[in-house]
Protein backbone atom coordinates (compact mmCIF):
# COMPACT_ATOMS: atom_id res chain seq x y z
CA UNK A 1 0.00 0.00 0.00
CA UNK A 2 2.78 2.47 0.91
CA UNK A 3 6.49 2.71 1.69
CA UNK A 4 8.72 5.16 3.56
CA UNK A 5 12.50 5.39 3.75
CA UNK A 6 14.60 7.37 6.20
CA UNK A 7 18.32 8.26 6.15
CA UNK A 8 20.79 10.52 7.95
CA UNK A 9 20.33 14.25 7.44
CA UNK A 10 22.28 16.57 5.16
CA UNK A 11 20.67 20.02 4.94
CA UNK A 12 21.35 23.36 6.56
CA UNK A 13 17.98 25.13 6.35
CA UNK A 14 16.78 23.20 9.36
CA UNK A 15 19.88 24.32 11.25
CA UNK A 16 19.18 27.99 10.52
CA UNK A 17 15.54 27.58 11.53
CA UNK A 18 16.53 25.97 14.84
CA UNK A 19 19.33 28.48 15.43
CA UNK A 20 22.18 26.03 16.00
CA UNK A 21 25.85 26.87 16.11
CA UNK A 22 28.38 24.34 14.74
CA UNK A 23 28.89 22.56 18.08
CA UNK A 24 25.15 22.17 18.74
CA UNK A 25 24.65 20.91 15.19
CA UNK A 26 27.30 18.18 15.57
CA UNK A 27 25.80 17.06 18.87
CA UNK A 28 22.19 16.94 17.63
CA UNK A 29 22.52 15.52 14.08
CA UNK A 30 22.32 11.86 15.16
CA UNK A 31 18.85 12.59 16.57
CA UNK A 32 17.39 13.81 13.25
CA UNK A 33 16.47 11.73 10.23
CA UNK A 34 15.36 12.56 6.71
CA UNK A 35 12.23 11.11 5.11
CA UNK A 36 13.82 10.64 1.70
CA UNK A 37 11.10 8.51 0.10
CA UNK A 38 7.35 8.39 0.58
CA UNK A 39 5.28 6.37 -1.83
CA UNK A 40 1.63 5.44 -1.91
CA UNK A 41 0.87 3.18 -4.82
CA UNK A 42 -1.17 5.01 -7.47
CA UNK A 43 -4.15 2.66 -7.38
CA UNK A 44 -4.65 3.12 -3.62
CA UNK A 45 -7.50 5.57 -3.11
CA UNK A 46 -8.07 6.25 0.59
CA UNK A 47 -8.98 9.81 1.64
CA UNK A 48 -6.34 11.49 3.83
CA UNK A 49 -4.17 8.36 3.85
CA UNK A 50 -0.90 10.23 3.20
CA UNK A 51 -1.30 12.69 6.08
CA UNK A 52 -2.49 9.89 8.37
CA UNK A 53 0.62 7.81 7.59
CA UNK A 54 2.94 10.80 8.08
CA UNK A 55 1.38 11.69 11.43
CA UNK A 56 1.55 8.07 12.59
CA UNK A 57 5.16 7.60 11.49
CA UNK A 58 6.19 10.80 13.28
CA UNK A 59 4.94 9.20 16.50
CA UNK A 60 6.44 5.77 15.79
CA UNK A 61 9.86 6.30 14.16
CA UNK A 62 11.74 7.25 17.33
CA UNK A 63 10.89 3.95 19.03
CA UNK A 64 11.91 1.99 15.93
CA UNK A 65 15.16 3.97 15.67
CA UNK A 66 15.90 3.32 19.32
CA UNK A 67 15.39 -0.40 18.80
CA UNK A 68 17.64 -0.55 15.73
CA UNK A 69 20.32 2.10 16.46
CA UNK A 70 20.21 2.54 20.24
CA UNK A 71 19.11 6.19 20.35
CA UNK A 72 15.88 8.12 19.75
CA UNK A 73 14.93 10.51 16.95
CA UNK A 74 13.65 13.94 17.95
CA UNK A 75 13.04 15.48 14.54
CA UNK A 76 12.13 14.36 11.03
CA UNK A 77 12.79 16.40 7.92
CA UNK A 78 11.79 16.06 4.29
CA UNK A 79 12.43 17.74 0.96
CA UNK A 80 9.47 18.16 -1.44
CA UNK A 81 10.08 18.82 -5.14
CA UNK A 82 7.69 21.72 -5.71
CA UNK A 83 7.64 21.29 -9.47
CA UNK A 84 6.10 17.83 -9.03
CA UNK A 85 4.29 17.92 -5.67
CA UNK A 86 2.56 20.45 -3.43
CA UNK A 87 3.40 18.84 -0.08
CA UNK A 88 -0.16 19.18 1.19
CA UNK A 89 -0.01 15.86 3.05
CA UNK A 90 2.97 17.11 5.10
CA UNK A 91 1.14 20.30 6.07
CA UNK A 92 -1.97 18.27 6.95
CA UNK A 93 0.19 16.06 9.21
CA UNK A 94 1.44 19.21 11.02
CA UNK A 95 4.93 19.28 9.50
CA UNK A 96 6.34 22.82 9.48
CA UNK A 97 7.82 24.38 6.35
CA UNK A 98 11.20 25.88 7.27
CA UNK A 99 12.51 27.04 3.90
CA UNK A 100 13.50 26.22 0.38
CA UNK A 101 16.73 24.74 -0.97
CA UNK A 102 18.90 26.50 -3.53
CA UNK A 103 18.43 23.71 -6.06
CA UNK A 104 21.70 21.90 -5.44
CA UNK A 105 22.39 18.21 -5.01
CA UNK A 106 23.69 16.90 -1.67
CA UNK A 107 26.54 15.38 -3.71
CA UNK A 108 27.57 18.81 -5.06
CA UNK A 109 30.15 19.58 -2.37
CA UNK A 110 31.85 22.24 -4.51
CA UNK A 111 28.57 23.98 -5.50
CA UNK A 112 29.11 23.50 -9.23
CA UNK A 113 25.87 21.94 -10.43
CA UNK A 114 22.30 23.20 -10.45
CA UNK A 115 19.72 20.41 -10.15
CA UNK A 116 16.39 20.60 -11.89
CA UNK A 117 14.34 22.19 -9.12
CA UNK A 118 14.35 23.73 -5.70
CA UNK A 119 12.79 21.78 -2.87
CA UNK A 120 10.65 22.85 0.06
CA UNK A 121 12.09 21.75 3.42
CA UNK A 122 9.66 20.72 6.17
CA UNK A 123 10.22 19.30 9.65
CA UNK A 124 8.21 17.42 12.24
CA UNK A 125 9.36 17.31 15.84
CA UNK A 126 10.47 19.54 18.67
CA UNK A 127 14.21 20.26 18.70
CA UNK A 128 13.74 23.99 18.32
Amino acid sequence: MSALRFRRVEGRLRDQWIGWNAAARQEALPFITNNMRFLILPWVRVPHLASHILAAIAKRVSDDWMYKYGHPIYMLETFVDQERFRGVCYRAANWIRVGQTQGRSRNDTQRLFQVSSQRCVSVSGALR
